[in-house]
C-alpha cells in the first residue's frame, strides 16, 4: 500500500468510529450522532450487537480526533465525505442507517446521495427525534437561523438543563454552521425506496414526524417512546431500539432474499 492509499485509509477510519469489529456480523449499522454528540455513544452499541450488527459511528468535523477541523457548513461536502468513507466500511454487506436529531438529517441526505448516484440504498433508515424540515419550513432556504433553531433544538430553547448538558455546543460558530447543514433543500416527495422507522419521545417537541413518510415509497413506521428529545439515553429505550433494529433488519433481509 503506497502513502496515498494509506493516508486515504487513515482518513476514512477517522471519519467513522468502530469500537467492536465483527467481520462475521450479518449487517453494518451506520450511526449518525446528534449535534453535540460524539461518535462514542453509538460505537458502544457494537459491544452487545456484534453477532448481528457491526456498528460504525460518524465522527463529525470539529469534534473528538477531528477537533482541529472546521465545523461542517456545507451539507453536500459533508455527505460527500461520509459516502467516500462509507464504501470500504459497507463493502458487500447489507447496511442500515440510524440518526438522532441532526444525525437524522445527515443520514437521510447520505441515503439520498447514494440513491441519486445509482448506489445501493440502506436496507432501512432509522430516524430519531427529527422534525421533517420539508413540512415545517417548505421554503427552507429563505429562513434565518433565529427562526430555524427553536424548531430544530426545542430542548435547548426550552432550557431543560439535563438536556442542554448533552448539547456541548461551546462556540457561537457551531449553530451558524449547523444552520447551513440543516438548511440545504430537503425534497418533499418520495425520493427513496427503503423502509423508514421514526422514534420520538412522548415529551419531545419535534413536529409532524409522520410526514417523513413523504420522502420514501417504502413502508414508514412511527414509534413513540417514553421520554423527551434524548429518550434514547434511557437504558430501557436504548435496549428497545437496538433490539428493534436487529429484528427489523433480520426480517427485512429474509423478505428481500
Amino acid at each position: 500500500m503506497d502513502r496515498g492509499d494509506q493516508a486515504k485509509r487513515t482518513r476514512n477510519e477517522n471519519v467513522f468510529n468502530c469500537l467492536y469489529k465483527s467481520p462475521e456480523a450479518t449487517f453494518k449499522l451506520i450511526c449518525f450522532p446528534w449535534a453535540g454528540g460524539s461518535s462514542a455513544h453509538f460505537a458502544k452499541w457494537g459491544q452487545d450487537t456484534h453477532d448481528s450488527l457491526e456498528v460504525h459511528s460518524l465522527r463529525l468535523p470539529g469534534r473528538e480526533s477531528r477537533i482541529e477541523e472546521p465545523f461542517a457548513n456545507d451539507i453536500s461536502q459533508l455527505v460527500d465525505e461520509v459516502v467516500c468513507a462509507l464504501q470500504p466500511v459497507i463493502q458487500d454487506k447489507q447496511f442500515a442507517f440510524f440518526g438522532h436529531s441532526m444525525g437524522a438529517y445527515i443520514a437521510f441526505r447520505t441515503a439520498l446521495h447514494l440513491k441519486e448516484n445509482n448506489k445501493p440504498e440502506p436496507l432501512h433508515l432509522f430516524l430519531s427525534s427529527a422534525t421533517p424540515i420539508h413540512v415545517t419550513f417548505p421554503n427552507v432556504n429563505e429562513i434565518r437561523p433565529a427562526e430555524f433553531f427553536p424548531v430544530l433544538f426545542p430542548h435547548h430553547y426550552h432550557q431543560r438543563s439535563e438536556l442542554v448538558a448533552e448539547m456541548d455546543i461551546v462556540s457561537q460558530e457551531v449553530p451558524e454552521a449547523l444552520f447551513y447543514v440543516y438548511s440545504s433543500n430537503i425534497p418533499s416527495k418520495a425520493v427513496l425506496a427503503c423502509d423508514l422507522t421514526c422514534f420520538v419521545g412522548s415529551e419531545d417537541i419535534v413536529k409532524d414526524v409522520e410526514a417523513w413518510k413523504d420522502v420514501t415509497s417504502g413502508n414508514t413506521n412511527i414509534h413513540q417512546l417514553p421520554g423527551d428529545h434524548f429518550h434514547l439515553l434511557d437504558p430501557a429505550n436504548e435496549r428497545l431500539i437496538k433490539n428493534y433494529i436487529i429484528k427489523y433488519l433480520e426480517v427485512s433481509s429474509l423478505a428481500n432474499f
